[in-house]
């Protein structure tokens, strides 16, 4: 298992920008496909962004040219950055982990969550 903790939640008002970090722990962190995923009240959780251990990006349309996910491998730290963020993007975000430990252990792994919060 990658243990996960995420920081850089908070309240920012519409239009405005935040970061969000999750550190991972383990070894295996650069062979782990990272995304964040986020749940906002009475919604199911989806998927926000994802990134490969080969630096392969995915983005949901909803967040497409607004969010930024990156990873430092060196840091094992995955990062997203959030821009023109609005309303709708007020949610729990996630972060996740999955891999392969060794061929008959795949993971997946979530961090506690962080609030982000946008006001209109």
């Amino acid at each position: 298992q990658v243990q996960l903790v995420e920081s850089g939640g908070g309240l920012v008002q519409a239009g405005g920008s935040l970061s969000l970090s999750c550190a991972a722990s383990g070894s295996i962190f650069s062979t782990s496909s990272m995304a964040w995923y986020r749940q906002a009240p009475g919604k199911q959780r989806e998927l926000v962004a994802r990134i490969t251990s080969s630096g392969i990006t995915n983005y949901a349309d909803s967040v497409k040219g607004r969010f930024t996910i990156s990873r430092d491998n060196g840091k094992n730290t995955v990062f997203l950055q959030m821009n023109s963020l609005k309303p709708e993007d007020t949610a729990v975000y996630y972060c996740n982990a999955r891999g392969l430990a060794n061929i008959y252990s795949p993971y997946d792994s979530w961090g506690q969550g962080t609030q982000v919060t946008v006001s209109s």
